[in-house]
């Protein structure tokens, strides 16, 4: 009868935790564990039955639309628009010459000013020339007494042939007198092949400009001696800067298309120097034999005329290499075109309406782009503003000089 006692007490107890668990629930307040854990029916709280009721229709209707997001737009057309290809090159001279000295001799007349400009043929450097003079002048006196001795051996010559026909002259002495005048004339040309060896070497004292170009500083001044080899010290160096080089590289897959347009005519060059505010133009030149196979790319070189001596040997500058000129390019501004995970592509406005159309990318040229496919030619594309944008999201149009209208949300995501 105890036990009996104590069960129901049991359970009486235990409905009433129920009980005071459900009125806890149903009253909107928290229920303390394990009280929680009790499934006591979906229903909705008294508070919020009463906030549905102070929010109207609309909120009893569902949640609020999402507001149109601030964009600027252009439109996407077609023009004209080059197929360029961009690199850097380095300049470089037509040629370079290193004067040295052929002769050992003293320097006594340096008639340049360092770094200056000179011409083909202008005197570079006078040296001590008296020791090839006198020998010149010797030469030449012994090239006059063969030709005297000559004219006495042509007499006796012509007497001894008299004599051989009277038969009163010996063919020994025939022969000898033959053998005098051979032997004469031959050293007299040994003679004058002397004298002009001496005039080749009395050149080598005056020095001169072999090209005409910018001109170094001289290595040894007017005192010192000039020596010959190759080990011996440069006296100057002269770079031909008019016309000049300018070598650059590109990679392989573009050889095709820059012989195609150097065939047509149509490629040209265009070199910036760092720095300078306008470039030089100019045309290809000479295209290497061989494509680097560690880089891919293959060395070429453009010839700009450089009368103003814009670019520098040595120097960097910007190469702008102009294959040929597309008449009806599809175009867009390149802030129009963004990546996504399958690829790019390009919000376009319709009816207010943001819609996403993947376009294939063929180059970019400055602040356009240029596509492949993907557009017409007649859409208006969002330039800014595309971060927030979904399809088919509501946009709103504003000019690059406004800002957000209130509550609209902008590119950068907060509203103004």
């Amino acid at each position: 009868m105890a036990g009996l006692t104590l069960g129901r007490v049991a359970v009486l107890a235990a409905f009433g935790v129920v009980a005071v668990g459900a009125g806890l629930h149903y009253s909107g307040r928290t229920v303390p564990w394990p009280l929680d854990r009790i499934p006591y029916g979906k229903v909705i709280p008294p508070y919020a039955a009463q906030a549905q009721q102070a929010a109207g229709p609309q909120m009893r209707a569902g949640p609020a639309q999402r507001p149109p997001v601030t964009i600027v737009t252009a439109r996407a057309d077609r023009r004209a628009m080059p197929v360029r290809l961009d690199a850097i090159g380095t300049v470089q001279t037509l040629s370079t010459v290193t004067v040295r000295s052929r002769v050992d001799t003293q320097i006594i007349e340096v008639g340049f000013p360092d770094g200056g400009y000179v011409k083909k043929g202008d005197v570079l450097f006078r040296l001590d020339s008296r020791l090839a003079e006198a020998l010149l002048k010797q030469a030449e006196a012994a090239v006059a007494r063969d030709k005297a001795s000559l004219g006495s051996a042509e007499a006796d010559l012509r007497r001894a042939e008299e004599l051989a026909k009277r038969d009163f002259a010996t063919d020994q002495r025939l022969d000898t007198a033959r053998t005098q005048v051979a032997t004469l004339r031959a050293s007299i040309r040994g003679g004058e092949a002397a004298v002009d060896a001496l005039k080749v070497q009395l050149t080598y004292y005056t020095i001169t400009a072999p090209v005409s170009g910018r001109i170094g500083v001289a290595g040894l001044k007017e005192g010192n001696i000039a020596k010959t080899g190759d080990n011996s010290a440069t006296l100057v160096t002269i770079n031909q800067v008019d016309p000049i080089y300018v070598s650059f590289a590109l990679p392989q897959r573009h050889l095709p298309d820059i012989r195609a347009a150097m065939n047509a005519g149509t490629a040209m060059a265009l070199a910036t120097p760092q720095g300078a505010s306008r470039g030089v133009a100019g045309k290809i030149a000479v295209v290497d034999n061989l494509v680097d196979a560690t880089t891919g790319t293959i060395q070429m070189r453009a010839i700009f005329d450089n009368a103003d001596e814009s670019l520098w040997p040595g120097a960097l500058c910007q190469v702008r290499l102009t294959l040929r000129v597309e008449p009806d390019a599809l175009t867009v501004p390149r802030e129009a075109v963004q990546n996504g995970q399958n690829g790019t592509f390009v919000f376009v406005v319709e009816d207010g309406v943001a819609r996403a159309r993947p376009v294939t990318v063929d180059r970019t040229i400055d602040d356009r782009v240029v596509l492949a496919s993907g557009l017409n030619g007649d859409e208006t594309v969002v330039i800014d503003g595309q971060l927030l944008l979904t399809e088919g999201a509501r946009t709103i149009e504003r000019t690059r000089s406004q800002s957000p209208p209130p509550n609209l949300t902008s590119q950068r995501g907060s509203a103004s």
